[in-house]
């Protein structure tokens, strides 16, 4: 009885907040980052159980989609699977402000949250920034959101007329916006990932491994 309630001390709460909203739709080699996000979720959350922590899932979009509540009990992972395999989303705008009311409501224990999104600018990202910074007073917050990799292709390739030059100017400022979004984050003690689609299941288990090996969670 001693070992088991040391272990469920020891055993922290980690949570992946996935959002479902219009930012999540756009298509990655046939998939949406929402696809990517509900993989690299079940990845993370099997990770986690294996680490003996408690995973847990919430979903998001203009309203609360569902809340697993985190835990690591026989049968869990299966639960979680069948969460996310269950989701639909009809892609409208995100309600930041539902997601820190039902974290504040629902996630009472310290916890690391997982923010499966994405900011394109840093004016979108600051209309964010008030619920981001709160969440992140009371739970490690972790902001994972994606590169534009059709971007990354476009400069790489030498512009040889007006209008490329013109698309490549834009895809710069863009580009510098979301590694703009990473250092502003920081400044609030906001730990962030900006990743191609493709790695974002290698990163995010990753960056958990690392938050624990310097025991942050």
């Amino acid at each position: 009885l001693m070992i088991n309630a040391y272990q469920d001390e020891r055993s922290q709460p980690v949570y992946c907040l996935i959002d479902k909203g219009r930012v999540m739709q756009s298509p990655f080699d046939g998939l949406t980052l929402l696809d990517y996000a509900i993989n690299a979720s079940l990845v993370l959350s099997n990770i986690a159980l294996l680490k003996q922590d408690r995973a847990g899932i919430l979903t998001f979009s203009n309203q609360i989609g569902q809340l697993l509540p985190a835990d690591r009990r026989t049968g869990h992972m299966l639960r979680i699977l069948e969460l996310l395999y269950r989701q639909k989303t009809r892609f409208l705008e995100t309600d930041y402000e539902s997601l820190y009311a039902s974290v504040r409501t629902h996630i009472r224990q310290r916890s690391l949250l997982l923010l499966f999104t994405n900011f394109e600018t840093v004016n979108a990202m600051h209309r964010q920034l008030p619920y981001l910074r709160r969440l992140a007073k009371d739970h490690l917050l972790l902001v994972i959101f994606f590169e534009n990799t059709e971007l990354r292709s476009l400069l790489d390739q030498p512009a040889t007329d007006t209008e490329q030059i013109y698309l490549k100017t834009i895809g710069e400022k863009l580009t510098f916006e979301k590694k703009q979004i990473v250092k502003e984050l920081a400044q609030y003690g906001i730990q962030t990932i900006l990743t191609a689609p493709q790695d974002l299941t290698a990163n995010t288990v990753n960056k958990y491994l690392e938050l624990k090996a310097r025991g942050m969670i």
